[in-house]
């Protein structure tokens, strides 16, 4: 079921230090805050580059490359809170019927099974909702694969360090649910990438990682300042109309320069629209009910650090809760199932005894007939071993030219869906990878491919990009019903 998560830092007594950490491709920035007095103040701030992927690499050595440049300025601080990047997140928008609130999770579990491209148990899901003045209502659902988590923790924690929460760095720079964010579109320009936030009717109505917008030339980064306007005009575009007409005003974060570049063009495309740009450079006095120190640059890491030592609770909290053994045996057996259990284990043991000599005396007779016909069982299984040794020579199905046929038969000929490799293990075991034109076009794909007879479990994976070019895989299993699988 998806639940509405709340953060593990609202349990928790209120801090008086902890690390804030936001990573973003390869850049991982930190700063470390210390709360004295009703005031906050800066111990150490850090910019640096990973030569690991926590994905891809093994945790420990990435730990301890995270730990070797957290020793290097300094900082001491084991509790963090984390800001995830945003092109991990998996993002879909639904509209929420009239329903008893009792009903609307399991609501929003079913449309999440529909909408996202991969088994949803394999994500974190977390639920926005807004809604709009006529009263209805939207749901925005974010996914972060589990598998991401897991290993990104596993590497903060062989740095030594304590993840206290895991959430978004942008919903952290504009959070939503507050009256000053509603109706505000952020744009926080990140490493490779802009991320694209959309608040309205007291919650999140719109997330995208907007790839391709920044590039880099030697040691400079540009902005494709047009990429972005175009994208968030589509965007805005999107939006149910009613959430659409409350958007109005822009805040761009992000390093100085940029941010102002990319506030001056999306003042002159989006000048029509009436909405109001700025580049956010400072924080105001109250952002966080506290006070800040007078040199803090607006960062995902420092809001991130900030409003927890401030006691605002996390938004989106990211971080797999930890069950415990005992927790788990409490949740199995509850009062009522704890009395059936035990009840059913006495007359198990009532009749136990019983049984047992019953399936010995089985076990006697069936290893007396096992001697007798233990011979010809042995000679029918050198028989069959020959038949399966030599079988490949003889088999005149062409099975790898018949998965390629029924496969491209499947695939759409105007060559909007074009497959770059075609992966066959042992004749039954099929992968394929490939570029769509877009999303709607994939969907029919794959359903023209789970309707040939001989695919089975046929399964979509992630996809990358966006139209015209969204990277796919799938991989399905290859049956001949009474032919031979060999």
């Amino acid at each position: 079921m998806i639940k509405l998560p709340k953060s593990a830092l609202s349990k928790r007594p209120r801090l008086s230090s902890l690390l804030g950490l936001t990573l973003d491709g390869s850049r991982l920035d930190g700063i470390a805050l210390r709360r004295t007095n009703g005031a906050l103040h800066i111990q150490q701030s850090f910019s640096v580059s990973l030569s690991l992927d926590p994905l891809t690499n093994d945790s420990a050595l990435v730990g301890r490359e995270i730990r070797n440049h957290l020793d290097a300025v300094g900082v001491r601080e084991r509790q963090c809170i984390v800001g995830l990047p945003l092109k991990w997140a998996l993002t879909t928008h639904i509209e929420v019927p009239e329903l008893p609130e009792a009903d609307i999770a399991g609501f929003l579990q079913i449309e999440a099974e529909r909408n996202f491209p991969c088994d949803v148990q394999t994500l974190h899901v977390v639920t926005s909702r807004s809604q709009t003045a006529s009263g209805k209502q939207h749901a925005t659902l974010i996914g972060i694969p589990k598998n991401h988590l897991v290993l990104l923790e596993q590497a903060l924690r062989a740095a030594k360090l304590k993840p206290l929460g895991f959430s978004l760095g942008i919903a952290a720079l504009q959070p939503p649910g507050t009256e000053a964010s509603n109706g505000v579109m952020a744009l926080a320009i990140g490493e490779s990438h802009v991320a694209l936030q959309i608040t309205a009717g007291g919650g999140v109505a719109a997330l995208r990682a907007l790839e391709g917008a920044l590039e880099a030339e030697g040691s400079q980064r540009v902005l494709h300042t047009d990429l972005v306007a175009r994208e968030a005009r589509i965007t805005l575009g999107q939006l149910p109309a009613e959430l659409r007409e409350t958007v109005r005003r822009i805040r761009v974060f992000g390093p100085r320069d940029l941010a102002q570049q990319l506030a001056d063009e999306m003042e002159l495309r989006l000048d029509a629209a009436g909405l109001k740009v700025e580049a956010v450079t400072r924080y105001a006095a109250n952002e966080f009910g506290i006070q800040l120190p007078p040199d803090a640059s607006v960062s995902a890491a420092f809001s991130l650090a900030a409003g927890c030592l401030a006691g605002r609770r996390v938004l989106f909290e990211f971080l797999l809760p930890k069950v415990t053994p005992w927790q788990q045996l409490a949740t199995r057996y509850s009062s009522g199932r704890l009395r059936t259990v035990i009840s059913a284990a006495a007359a198990v043991a009532l009749v136990g005894g019983g049984l047992f000599f019953f399936q010995q005396c089985q076990l006697w007779r069936l290893e007396a007939q096992w001697t007798k016909i233990q011979p010809t069982v042995q000679q029918l299984q050198g028989v069959q071993d020959q038949i399966r040794l030599y079988r490949p020579w003889y088999d005149d199905s062409v099975r790898g030219l018949t998965i390629l046929k029924r496969l491209t038969d499947a695939f759409p000929e105007d060559g909007s869906v074009t497959a770059k490799t075609v992966e066959i293990r042992d004749l039954n075991a099929v992968t394929c990878t490939g570029i769509a034109r877009d999303r709607q076009v994939l969907l029919k794909t794959i359903e023209n491919v789970r309707k040939v007879q001989q695919f089975h479990e046929v399964a979509l994976g992630p996809t990358r990009g966006q139209p015209p070019a969204v990277q796919f895989t799938f991989n399905f299993q290859w049956n001949e019903g009474g032919k031979s699988a060999n």
